[in-house]
């Protein structure tokens, strides 16, 4: 891996590892990342998980020869990157240790030892001259944790970022980097966007052409597509505009109602639909999936007069992490005492900018004609479609020319569009069947 001239990767990968954290799932592994700045001093950026711990040091001696480094800069205490400060220092006793004051505190919590001889305490601001290399450290306390510094090379115009814009996954599988990415932030940083916005403050004005993470591949290229999801993440804004369904269903009933409300609101026009079953996705994709999209159906059965436990752990993953400015709808079921919408949104009502759809789906049981109403109430209210009909009208598109209508809901399977074709989405040589005017000819039905 190819950095620059005078930096070099010395990180690990990680194929033993089942849970991240003690419980995020990584199939693809985990990256530990490790780089050398070599000039007249050397600094070996963070080390890495315990287990590694020779092979890292060995990729430390390959890549400096016979040299020896001056500096060890110990960016995040989290064990996954502080593990072999005890070898490193064992191996090289004459280098000295670069950290925050808070990081030499928790190096005291974790090996006994704040290695007062070998401290150089740095802060927001503080620089230290390597040779044609300086670097400059920015404090990013709770970007994580609270010791976090971040660290710029003013030559080769990097930015060594500690956690922040890591990923699941090793550097030697190859995947999209904005799912993994955006499954890492909100499960470990989601919390903290107010300490993210800060630091993306700080580092606004700096010439930044290469990021370093801790985890994940180094970014060299479109840097500001990453900064800007980076931005949309971290001030909770929506990525995408779609309806996302959670939902737990102990017999299949509201799982039923949950596939329906699905297919209402595609046939109506909802751009994205995506449907989570709490007890069977992985928690993480699907808290993910809440923070990505604009609107949120929860729907879940009253259980021991409270909500199912997949919902109600789903839930406290979101408040957890400040989830807000989105739109939420409730699906309840009981079959005697249904509680479960007024208990979903007790647990969001700290929850900022969540605003409630007027319509709260009620079943007893199983669905039946009302419970079924609702459900198409839901979906025109969710996709902003008017209901004026008693629940009988759809999305309908007039030719202005000659009077044919497109129905959302029914496409037009003899001209090749599927049933539930949004109008926006058809193809763009759309023509009317009947006189041949384009799209733009079109305008929505009352």
């Amino acid at each position: 891996m190819f950095i620059s001239n005078d930096i070099k990767y010395i990180g690990v990968n990680d194929h033993a590892l089942d849970l991240f954290e003690g419980q995020y799932i990584v199939p693809n592994g985990m990256a530990y990342n490790s780089y050398a700045i070599i000039d007249e001093k050397i600094a070996i950026m963070d080390s890495v998980d315990k287990n590694f711990g020779e092979e890292w040091l060995a990729n430390i001696e390959n890549v400096l020869g016979d040299r020896q480094p001056d500096y060890l800069v110990v960016q995040h205490m989290e064990p996954d990157h502080s593990a072999n400060i005890v070898s490193f220092v064992e191996k090289y006793p004459d280098a000295k240790i670069v950290a925050s004051s808070k990081a030499f505190t928790m190096m005291k919590n974790f090996f006994g030892t704040d290695y007062a001889d070998k401290q150089v305490v740095v802060s927001q601001g503080d620089t230290l001259l390597l040779g044609e290399h300086t670097l400059t450290f920015i404090t990013a306390p709770m970007v994580h944790w609270p010791e976090v510094i971040m660290t710029y090379d003013n030559k080769d115009k990097v930015l060594f970022s500690a956690d922040a814009f890591g990923k699941f996954g090793a550097l030697d599988v190859e995947e999209d980097w904005a799912c993994e990415a955006r499954r890492y932030y909100f499960g470990i940083v989601g919390k903290y966007g107010v300490q993210v916005q800060t630091v993306l403050k700080k580092a606004q004005n700096l010439d930044i052409q290469t990021i370093c993470p801790l985890h994940g591949p180094v970014l060299n290229d479109n840097l500001e597509y990453y900064i800007n999801l980076y931005d949309t993440w971290s001030s909770y804004k929506v990525e995408e505009e779609g309806v996302m369904i959670a939902y737990t269903s102990v017999y299949g009933n509201t799982k039923k109602a949950v596939e329906l409300l699905a297919d209402k609101l595609r046939a109506n026009g909802a751009k994205k639909v995506v449907v989570n079953d709490l007890a069977r996705e992985d928690m993480a994709e699907v808290v993910e999936d809440a923070f990505r999209y604009d609107k949120l159906v929860l729907a879940t059965t009253t259980y021991n007069a409270d909500i199912f436990p997949f919902m109600r752990e789903f839930i406290n993953h979101l408040t957890e992490r400040n989830f807000q400015n989105r739109t939420v709808a409730f699906i309840e079921n009981g079959s005697w005492a249904p509680v479960a919408a007024k208990v979903m949104k007790e647990m969001l009502s700290k929850c900022k900018n969540i605003e409630y759809t007027d319509t709260v789906v009620k079943i007893v049981s199983a669905l039946n004609k009302d419970s079924e109403a609702q459900l198409d109430k839901l979906a025109y209210e969710l996709c902003g479609v008017s209901d004026n009909n008693g629940g009988e009208s759809k999305m309908k598109y007039v030719c202005d020319v000659c009077g044919w209508e497109y129905d959302v809901e029914a496409g037009s399977p003899e001209n090749g569009i599927a049933p539930g074709t949004a109008f926006e989405d058809l193809p763009e040589d759309f023509v009317c069947p009947l006189c041949g005017v384009g799209k733009e000819e079109f305008s929505k039905a009352d």
